[in-house]
């Protein structure tokens, strides 16, 4: 990449878009929280699957235990003698496994897992869907700015021109030196605007290369110009309904009340028995000297049940059930409250984009209008029939609406891609295609 970057690599949508789902490091963190609720569903699996465990262990007696016992036991009546046991040497091993037959926490946590794994997946499609539409309204404010540059540098260009056909004027006679004055005014006012257009560009670039993950001084040049494509009217119309379904964050929200919903059924499953089977094999031998033979070794073996009720315990679980409760409750309030700002934005953007709509049908007829004006006003003043002010108008009325235009195809873009990160989708050509 960086022998592209040192030639000015050329960036279309899709290639920043695909770049942004490359080294996006908000992404890049979101797709390892799914990673990570993956391994909580495999935790959660685990804890119903048997426990085996294998030990082992040698014992060296310094001084060995001893117990008393009366003297007469030795024919010494009236005494304690103590009496060593054990032996010098000792060892052991042993293999042992633990079954969970009943236990209704174990269950619900592995559902709970399960839910909040594809809670993680939803947050990372919201994330997905986020990144891409930054992407496309910072590739939009590239063009934008493009645009910009290119037409005050239009705008000089005619200013120049301008000037040298009032110079010519004045050296003809034909009009006075006060209007070369203006003129030459006129073209130094454009000079900082120009400026202005280049810089608005350049730091637009930057904010793309940041979006994208790339370091800011990246070389790129992007590819494309603002063009006006309506959107589907069936997506519009069906849009304030589609958005509860399919955004992105609500699903997320929606299986964390699940999550929360199971957590409590796991604190009350507390009050239910716990049921176990439990075994172990066991090897041992002692000696007093430092060898281990296979005479010396004894087995041992068992089975059994283990079963487990909790009777009471403080009211902990009481408690920890009243928590989980007002957790659920609490998110499903946010889903409701979620679900009404979605309609809302949903609306604000559907009215956002008629209106964008509506402002470049009509500033198209207005900039061919203004193209025209300015062109008769250009002939006039060169035929001595109108003056330097009604040129300058002209050309002043053809840059607002050549700005206005460009500026209404941009807004119609960015509602169009808010639209679409409400939606909780991603346009077809714009789809990811490197990654899972």
């Amino acid at each position: 990449m960086a022998a592209q970057e040192q030639n000015g690599r050329v960036v279309t949508l899709r290639d920043a878009v695909q770049m942004t789902l490359a080294y996006n490091h908000d992404l890049a963190a979101s797709r390892l929280e799914v990673d990570r609720a993956d391994a909580r569903v495999r935790e959660a699996i685990g804890s119903a699957l048997p426990k085996i465990d294998l030990s082992a262990n040698y014992t060296r007696a310094i001084l060995k235990p001893v117990f008393f016992l009366p003297g007469d036991f030795f024919g010494q009546p009236g005494t304690i003698r103590p009496v060593e046991i054990g032996s010098t040497h000792s060892w052991g091993a042993t293999f042992s496994a633990n079954q969970t037959l009943f236990n209704s926490a174990v269950f619900i946590g592995m559902g709970a897992a399960k839910i909040y794994s594809r809670a993680a997946r939803e947050m990372n499609r919201a994330k997905e869907v986020e990144v891409v539409t930054n992407t496309r309204k910072a590739f939009y404010g590239v063009l934008l700015a493009a645009e910009g540059k290119k037409l005050m540098q239009e705008t000089m260009k005619n200013t120049e021109e301008n000037l040298r056909n009032i110079r010519l004027l004045v050296s003809q006679g034909l009009v006075s030196e006060y209007d070369q004055l203006r003129a030459e005014v006129a073209l130094e006012n454009v000079r900082p605007e120009v400026i202005n257009a280049e810089n608005a560009y350049r730091l637009s670039l930057n904010n793309l290369n940041m979006v994208m993950g790339l370091p800011p001084d990246s070389m790129i040049t992007v590819s494309g110009t603002l063009e006006y494509t309506a959107i589907s009217d069936s997506l519009v119309n069906q849009a304030m309904g589609t958005v509860l379904l399919s955004n992105p964050g609500l699903a997320a929200l929606r299986h964390q009340a699940e999550v929360n919903d199971a957590i409590t059924s796991a604190y009350r499953s507390e009050y239910l028995p716990v049921l176990s089977l439990f075994g172990n094999y066991q090897y041992q031998a002692q000696n007093n000297q430092f060898k281990l033979s296979t005479q010396d070794l004894i087995s041992t073996s068992l089975v059994g049940l283990t079963l487990t009720l909790n009777i009471f315990n403080g009211l902990a679980t009481t408690s920890r059930v009243e928590q989980a409760e007002l957790e659920y409750r609490k998110t499903q309030e946010q889903v409701t409250g979620v679900s009404r700002t979605l309609q809302s934005s949903t609306e604000a953007v559907l009215l956002n984009l008629n209106k964008a709509r509506l402002r470049i049908e009509a500033q198209g007829k207005t900039v061919e209008q203004a193209q025209r004006g300015y062109k008769i006003a250009q002939t006039r003043y060169n035929s001595g029939l109108s003056t330097l002010l009604e040129l300058n108008d002209a050309q002043l009325a053809l840059v607002r609406a050549s700005v206005n235009k460009i500026q209404s195809i941009y807004e119609y873009l960015v509602a169009s891609a808010d639209l679409d990160q409400l939606l909780g989708r991603i346009p077809e050509p714009l789809q990811p295609t490197t990654h899972e």
